[in-house]
């Protein structure tokens, strides 16, 4: 039997895992998507990595009892991890909407995945084009409810109360919510987010570097993801605190990657 936990992260900043920072004209340093959403995640590999080194700097020798011992050069030997990582998936995603607030999306799909992993939750999945009660939209008149994207109109046919989706660990205003169909997310997720192009300057000057350019693509700011923690045996406690600031990705020095992690479930 496995301990069963999980993990609540939220950006406090663009978050980028996927791609690396190549030099090559033109390269897009996509994120990891999932198959069937295409939305973007974080690996477990990635995850796991993050909780490893840290371990590794400020507990050295642990993280081989919980993460598996690593494979050195003229030692096979290895053992298994302790503590296993899934992958994380989007749970609620901001949106900027031209004229009206930002609002915050995801899918049933998403919603499904996240009920899963958080078995406190006791709603029934909440209907494609649903909104907070509150949720503030143009009036058109028999038409409803609209929400306003870069790339077109959204029209909600229903509104309920989904407070029951937030997870307890962020904080999130309940009138912004919206949860649209399985179809439309993954053109909304690339809508929503953030883009860079970058270029390779001189070492000596401002000036481009053999016409080096690339563009990055992250998660936003303000994105809420879930990922599911199972432990063979009780004790693992990677923060002092039930929360953790921690950097995922690559792009740390250029104010990318930085996330409050938050981890529940059972001790």
């Amino acid at each position: 039997m496995y301990i069963k936990r999980y993990g609540i992260l939220e950006t406090l900043a663009p978050l980028h895992v996927g791609a690396s920072a190549g030099e090559e004209t033109g390269n897009l340093n996509l994120i990891f998507r999932d198959q069937f959403t295409q939305t973007g995640i974080i690996p477990g590999s990635s995850i796991r990595g993050r909780f490893r080194a840290d371990m590794r700097q400020d507990k050295p020798g642990d993280e081989h009892q919980w993460y598996g011992k690593a494979i050195k050069e003229g030692d096979s030997e290895t053992s298994e991890a302790i503590v296993k990582f899934e992958y994380a998936s989007l749970v609620w995603l901001p949106v900027f909407c031209p004229g009206q607030p930002v609002v915050w999306v995801t899918c049933p799909w998403l919603l499904k995945r996240y009920k899963q992993i958080d078995q406190r939750i006791k709603a029934d999945l909440p209907l494609p084009y649903t909104a907070a009660k509150g949720l503030q939209g143009r009036q058109v008149e028999s038409r409803g409810k609209i929400l306003f994207f870069n790339l077109g109109f959204l029209e909600l046919e229903h509104e309920a109360d989904l407070s029951a989706w937030i997870p307890p660990e962020v904080e999130l205003n309940v009138n912004s919510l919206v949860v649209v169909d399985d179809n439309d997310m993954a053109m909304i997720h690339d809508m929503a987010l953030y883009r860079q192009s970058r270029v390779k300057l001189s070492d000596t000057e401002k000036k481009v570097d053999g016409g080096a350019f690339f563009n990055v693509e992250a998660l936003p700011e303000g994105s809420v993801m879930v990922f599911p923690i199972a432990l063979r045996q009780p004790g693992w406690q990677p923060f002092e605190t039930e929360f953790s600031e921690l950097y995922f990705g690559g792009l740390e020095s250029i104010g990318f990657g930085r996330c409050r992690v938050t981890l529940a479930g059972e001790n």
